[in-house]
């Protein structure tokens, strides 16, 4: 049979959020195990359906995960850390790895490349066993085939396994490559016995990030074994979100049967193909990371190029990467005057099946052609649209004057320290406090306008007393107002914002059970009134602490949403941020004295090629400093960044010149602020004590010796204390004697001090 389309990965959450659902209910006892596994199969299934109805012919097994493939990978070669082995129940086992057990810190988690997929990042050392257990994916194949369906098996490959891990060891992680290697091969003998062949997709996205010699060795070494294990194996390497060009030059002289390319992100790829030796391409032609609807003419343009040097009968039409990263299905939304332009997961697979079907001449000439027709008129209305431009902004942005702050860090400082008495080792949190159920109806119910505005002001104020007398309480130092008007940081501001879409059921998995629902940046944007003046300065009116304002910074607002691709990034960054120095500039007249401009997606929108990494820095720090730009000196601006590792871009931070930085220590150690101090940095830090994505509760000596340790790292002075990130995720019997303990440990030092 000659293949011709692929999907690399289909989503896993479910069309309604079914996993969400099901493993919230298991985690809080409500449901069995035995439940979970029945909801995961109907899911697993399902998606398969429809991607066979589809017509696609490379349906993938072992791309459905509980919580992360990553950790699937960490289970099946046995690196399970010795701290978890005590837990006999696999299942317990595999959950307390993701989100921590009573006294047992979680793994540590962090973003997937240059997306907001977070993976939990594998740790090892001397001690893990490396035993293979391959019954999960050997379950879910034998489960396909009962649906009539030889499934490609998808599995991380063993250079990005070992590249993402950790080691708690003076070792690399590649140390541990022969014995993680041997395990792979076990694996391909193993899975060779399922059927006469069996299709194998390794995934490789670390080869797209300016690989090293020893990567480029390594992987030279396990692909020339791999493939030869058994004669029913046929192996595909993988690459996405970037060109894998010198990987290419490896793997060409390996027996791998496929190469799978990214052509929408890693346009260079092109480069590369006079090497490929007569293997399969598997050509990512779909954007698996975008919800625009694929330009056919467009699309076959670069395939016709690639057809110059690649034969079309080894041409597999495919996914750019996992469609983990775009919604279930834009047919279920409610109908728009944008909803046209939308592609979700179920369009793609016909977006690969009709570029398919058109490139390899499977379809009558007129059928394809009134194809083609209907894909260019929709095309051609997106980017015409009045609905997308708009005039007086691109004036402003033609005008502006002022784009930064016009005082020194040490001028503002010794300014803000003198309105805001602060004590040593000041403290306040990231911004959130608990989404209970009562506030997520309480916004449900004024959305669908079944209560009064009255009704709804009322009870978004009583949370908010609540939220603010809590910290009163416990002695926090700066105060936050909660955040119960807010359903997402970005979603937030981008539903007060013009040139924005927000979906339904346009939910895309964060981490685990987490899913956020981006907005869609379709159009110029610009801010028709005040978005948190109302709620931030009711909050003050409680207190006479210092109440926060609340912002989400330009970089982490396009970094977090579906943008549109007919402006570059950088531009479209500029139309926000003038909206947020609008926003700014009403807060601190409204007597507003602290604003945080949080950039938590401010490290993950990095390239992953060095060469691109300037361009990136430049626009980035431009437009956040534009943000923040109508800020009095008076006015202490902080930023928050999570999981980041910062060794590489603390010059940009420097260059960004916030007042105080927040970031994410608590689940990887203080080692990240070790680069803090030798860099000289001068401007205040606040690293988080507190894992918000564990369910775990400190204790007061944890926090204190938490403390104790930045303090041998980074002088009283420049130290801030408090969570590593916003707490709408938890629970109030989780928050209260979590913050409280660390309240009581910030006491106990500071008298130490």
């Amino acid at each position: 049979m000659h293949y011709k389309t692929l999907i690399t990965a289909f989503p896993r959450i479910g069309e309604k959020r079914e996993l969400k659902t099901a493993l919230e209910s298991y985690w809080a006892g409500k449901s069995s195990m035995t439940c979970l596994q029945d909801i995961a199969r109907e899911l697993r299934q399902k998606n398969w359906r429809i991607q066979k109805e589809h017509g696609i012919d490379f349906i993938s097994c072992n791309d459905f995960s509980q919580y992360d493939s990553m950790l699937d990978t960490a289970v099946l070669l046995g690196a399970i850390p010795e701290r978890f082995q005590r837990i006999t129940d696999i299942h317990k086992q595999y959950f307390a790895m993701a989100r921590g057990e009573k006294n047992i810190p979680a793994l540590e988690m962090t973003k997937w490349f240059n997306t907001n997929y977070h993976y939990i990042v594998p740790e090892l050392n001397d001690n893990i066993s490396f035993t293979l257990n391959a019954e999960k994916i050997i379950t879910e194949y034998k489960e396909a085939q009962r649906l009539g369906i030889n499934p490609k098996i998808n599995i991380i490959g063993p250079i990005t396994f070992l590249g993402l891990s950790k080691t708690t060891n003076a070792k690399k992680p590649y140390a541990y490559f022969d014995k993680v290697l041997a395990l792979y091969i076990q694996l391909m003998q193993k899975l060779s016995e399922l059927n006469e062949t069996v299709y194998i997709q390794c995934e490789e996205p670390i080869l797209a990030t300016n690989p090293t010699q020893e990567q480029l060795h390594l992987l030279d070494k396990a692909y020339q074994q791999l493939p030869l294990v058994s004669n029913s194996i046929k192996l595909i390497v993988t690459t996405y979100f970037e060109h894998s060009n010198e990987a290419t030059d490896v793997l060409v002289h390996s027996p791998i049967w496929g190469l799978g390319l990214d052509f929408i992100y890693g346009p260079k790829n092109i480069d590369s193909l006079s090497k490929l030796n007569k293997k399969m391409l598997i050509a990512g032609i779909v954007d698996g990371r975008n919800i625009w609807k694929n330009n056919y003419t467009k699309s076959l343009a670069i395939l016709d190029t690639i057809q110059n040097t690649v034969p079309k009968e080894q041409i597999i039409i495919a996914t750019s990467c996992s469609l983990l990263h775009v919604p279930y299905c834009a047919a279920a939304e409610p109908d728009s005057p944008v909803k046209q332009w939308f592609s979700f997961a179920y369009e793609k697979l016909d977006e690969v099946k009709d570029l398919s079907a058109i490139f390899h001449a499977a379809l009558p000439h007129t059928d394809a052609a009134q194809l083609l027709e209907k894909n260019t008129r929709i095309n051609n209305e997106r980017l015409s649209s009045p609905l997308i431009h708009n005039a007086q902004i691109a004036d402003r942005i033609s005008t502006i004057t002022k784009i930064v702050r016009e005082c020194t860090f040490t001028e503002r400082i010794a300014a803000q320290r003198n309105a805001l008495p602060l004590p040593k080792l000041p403290t306040t949190t990231i911004g959130s406090f608990p989404q209970t159920p009562e506030i997520r109806t309480l916004r449900r119910d004024f959305k669908k306008n079944s209560i009064s505005e009255t009704d709804y002001t009322t009870g978004i104020q009583q949370y908010i007393r609540k939220c603010v007398s809590f910290q009163e309480e416990i002695g926090l130092d700066i105060l936050v107002h909660g955040e119960p008007e807010r359903n997402d940081m970005v979603e937030y501001f981008g539903e007060m914002l013009h040139g924005f879409h927000f979906t339904m059921n346009g939910w895309v998995q964060s981490y685990g059970s987490r899913c956020v629902k981006p907005p869609i940046l379709y159009g110029d944007v610009s801010r028709p009134k005040p978005m948190t003046v109302r709620w931030i300065t009711y909050a003050q009116s409680l207190t006479k602490k210092p109440m926060k304002g609340m912002l989400t910074g330009p970089v982490t607002i396009v970094n977090w949403s579906f943008v549109r691709d007919d402006k570059p990034h950088a531009e479209v960054a500029q139309q926000i941020a003038l909206a947020l120095a609008d926003e700014i500039n009403d807060l601190q007249n409204a007597g507003i004295k602290i604003i945080q401009v949080d950039e938590a997606a401010f490290k993950e929108g990095y390239p992953l090629r060095n060469e691109n990494i300037n361009e990136y820095e430049k626009w980035a720090v431009a437009n956040f400093k534009l943000a923040v730009s109508s800020a009095h000196k008076e006015t202490q601006i902080h930023t928050h960044m999570c999981y980041s590792e910062f060794n590489d871009i603390i010059k940009t931070i420097e260059a960004m010149d916030a007042d105080v930085i927040t970031i994410e220590t608590a689940r990887s150690g203080n080692e990240i602020l070790t680069v803090f101090k030798e860099t000289g940095y001068t401007n205040e830090i606040g690293p988080g004590v507190y894992d918000i994505h564990s369910p775990r509760i400190p204790s007061k000596e944890e926090f204190v010796q938490q403390i104790h340790e930045i303090l041998n790292v980074l002088p009283v002075s420049q130290l801030w204390i408090n969570p590593d990130c916003g707490l709408k995720t938890r629970k109030w019997e989780e928050v209260r004697p979590a913050l409280t303990n660390m309240m009581l440990a910030v006491q106990e030092v500071r008298n130490a001090l």
